[in-house]
């Protein structure tokens, strides 16, 4: 088992054997060019106009919402007017439905007094068809005899799924930046430090129990008509609330299939759902310890939402300054357009989407001219599994087997490794950079485990040391897209950041608000991933790429890590959270599922990550 206590976990995909490619010598750094490119970010900045119209004018932006489809259409428009070449709303897949909040209120009645209830909707919960009023229940079940006290009871009940937690002082600030030290410790990791082994963990017992025990709770909350379920805000306390996907209906495992198969919770032939609620931490402790000491307390909700359903394609914004001697050669920049719901997106990924279109607009301001084609991708079904990088790797340059969930999944757990089905863009692909890590400025880059680029990269950050911008580490991490590109061989990476106040506040909460980024931040990252972009671009030779043992790194299609990573810090009670729609905890997955994670980050409250079996 992973120890769980607030970590974060980064996932290595890239199962390579060290040393396969020789350090080349780092290519001269076109310095009257860096110049241009930083004075016109630093000096005539667009970037925070930018992230204000995403934040506070179109807004949160699930992925297939109405918002998120203005996003497209906006983004597309501005590196129109700045440029850009080929733009286009490019479609990758079919997702499924949309989702939108129209209404919501929630309200206690206890003892006869009334509170505002705060809490959020769960993405694609249902409706509640009105304003409803039910007594509060808490279900303290571990096991099928303790369910069976409840049969009978719960019809029109609002349910609390998960005991008090425990909320302790934040003497630690939650906003840092990253030390020297910490930085020194990224650039000196080995790359032995790094490689992680696929190592078969081994499953059932206490996990199959779990998790077929969590599948027949929630059976049983439908079947005995539970109105509402409510848990309590995992990671966050003073007022800020993390809030995701609303879990679907459980259905029977098929052996030996991915575990993530099957219709998701925004599937078009998704079953019916639970209306289901996040609370604060605090308001929602209150309620508990009222109902353990025999108070009765009832609980009002009124929830109106729409569903779409018209369109069920996936859609990226993509568009590109074109190249000239190298034109048909790609470096790719980009990061999510997509977010979850509760709060305006700007940390997780306003920020990345506007640190890219701000490189993309300065280069496209200095007038230079790269050699191969700059294109920069905003993506989106991020936030339920990488889903629109993956689909457009997929589409563009090449595919693991036959695409599918269970492929991806046999090679994970053993079962071999498909073969990887390259397209003829393939070959023509330089470099994709990625930014995904909240407000905080760049201050260097992983390598995935390729000691060939310490070189290029040390040179190409050697204009930025005056901006604290200059760890290279050997580490790869996981998380966000730049995995759909490593995953089939590709050069992908994601840069160091600033942690700020990500994990400790904004990710995935209430709090992920215009007023928690960082101009200055993002103007400096805007600058170092233009520089990042045009160098890749101008370069004689592409970046040297780092071959994979067995022919394809393991990637499962429809995994969110992220979610996967909250569970693992979290470790939520009752229903929990959500893996991509799923009901999943990390010891529930199946026998053979590989032991797939290694210590990368830590949170910044004091606790540093750990991993173990």
């Amino acid at each position: 088992m992973f120890k769980r206590e607030r970590l974060a976990f980064l996932l290595v995909l890239t199962m390579v054997a060290p040393g396969l490619v020789l350090a080349q010598p780092a290519p001269a750094v076109e310095r009257p060019a860096v110049d241009r490119i930083r004075d016109e970010g630093m000096n005539r900045s667009q970037a925070m106009a930018t992230m204000k119209y995403l934040s506070d004018v179109i807004g949160a932006r699930l992925t297939n919402s109405p918002a998120q489809r203005r996003a497209n259409a906006w983004t597309k428009e501005q590196l129109e007017k700045w440029g850009m070449k080929n733009a286009a709303i490019d479609p990758w897949g079919e997702f499924g439905k949309g989702w939108e909040l129209k209404r919501f209120t929630a309200s206690v009645d206890a003892n006869g007094e009334f509170v505002a209830f705060r809490s959020y909707p769960k993405a694609w919960s249902p409706s509640t068809n009105g304003a409803i009023t039910g007594d509060v229940v808490y279900v303290d079940a571990t096991d099928e005899a303790g369910l069976e006290k409840y049969k009978g009871k719960l019809k029109g009940a609002i349910v609390f799924t998960a005991p008090e937690r425990r909320v302790e002082p934040g003497f630690a600030p939650v906003a840092t930046r990253t030390s020297d030290d910490e930085l020194a410790k990224l650039d000196a990791a080995k790359p032995q430090d790094n490689v992680q082994q696929n190592r078969g963990r081994q499953g059932g017992g206490a996990g199959a129990g779990n998790q077929s025990f969590n599948q027949r709770k929630y059976r049983f909350y439908f079947e005995e008509g539970v109105a509402v379920l409510v848990e309590p805000s995992q990671g966050t306390d003073s007022g800020t609330i993390r809030v995701m996907g609303a879990s679907p209906a459980p259905t029977a495992p098929v052996p030996g299939q991915s575990p993530f198969a099957g219709p998701r919770v925004y599937s078009k032939g998704a079953a019916p759902t639970i209306p289901q609620l996040v609370a604060e931490t605090e308001q929602y402790n209150r309620v508990y310890r009222l109902l353990k000491q025999g108070i009765p307390v009832k609980m009002t909700v009124d929830l109106a939402v729409q569903f779409f359903e018209d369109d069920l394609q996936g859609y990226n914004t993509i568009a590109e300054i074109p190249g000239t001697d190298l034109a048909d050669e790609v470096v790719m920049i980009g990061g999510h357009l997509d977010s979850w719901h509760a709060g305006n997106g700007s940390t997780d990924n306003g920020a990345g989407v506007t640190v890219t279109m701000e490189a993309m607009r300065i280069l496209a301001a200095t007038g230079l001219k790269p050699r191969r084609t700059i294109r920069i991708a905003l993506w989106t079904g991020e936030e339920q599994g990488l889903l629109g990088a993956r689909g457009y790797v997929a589409k563009n340059f090449a595919r693991i087997g036959d695409g599918s969930d269970n492929a991806a999944f046999a090679a994970m757990a053993g079962g071999g490794r498909p073969a990887l089905t390259k397209l003829p863009a393939y070959d023509k692909f330089a470099a994709y950079f990625n930014l995904d890590n909240g407000t905080g400025q760049i201050r260097g880059i992983n390598m995935q485990g390729n000691e060939a680029l310490r070189p290029i990269f040390r040179g190409w950050f050697e204009p930025f040391h005056d901006l604290g911008a200059k760890t290279v580490s050997i580490n790869s991490v996981g998380g966000t897209d730049h995995l759909a590109f490593t995953a089939v061989g590709l050069p992908g990476f994601q840069f160091i950041q600033d942690p700020i106040e990500y994990f400790g506040r904004t990710w995935h909460t209430t709090q992920d608000v215009a007023d928690r980024t960082i101009e200055e931040d993002l103007k400096r990252s805007a600058v170092i991933m233009a520089t990042f972009a045009y160098n890749a671009a101008m370069s004689d030779e592409k970046m040297p790429r780092q071959q994979m043992a067995g022919g394809v790194a393991s990637l499962i299609p429809g995994f969110d890590y992220r979610a996967l990573n909250d569970e693992q810090a979290f470790a939520a009670l009752g229903l929990g959270h959500q893996v991509c729609g799923y009901p999943v905890r990390p010891e529930e997955l199946p026998n053979g599922f590989p032991s797939m994670f290694a210590v990368s980050t830590f949170f910044r409250d004091g606790a540093e990550a750990t991993s173990g079996e």
